[in-house]
């Protein structure tokens, strides 16, 4: 029984986030007009989306940039000319 504790802890709290989740998700559908005012929301969360992926895809290719064309390596001060080959 020791060892089957923790697991039916975890199936217990997984059904309480599930339980939780499910009467937010009943509760909210009647405010703001309930579902039919959905519609102008999804626009700025998939907007929001878009924006968040364009700018990650961006930063990843700055960093990647970087590193291909040697900026990231360590300036070395004992070296003549800075420590660039």
């Amino acid at each position: 029984m020791n060892r089957l504790a923790p697991v039916l802890l975890l199936i217990l709290g997984l059904a309480g986030v599930a339980a939780f989740g499910g009467w937010t998700f009943y509760a909210g559908s009647s405010i703001g007009g309930g579902w039919s005012s959905l519609a102008p929301i999804m626009l700025y969360v998939v907007g929001g989306v878009l924006v968040v992926g364009a700018l990650a895809g961006g930063l990843m290719w700055l960093a990647f940039y970087s590193a291909r064309r040697g900026y990231d390596e360590p300036y070395d001060v004992n070296r003549p000319g800075g420590g660039r080959p």
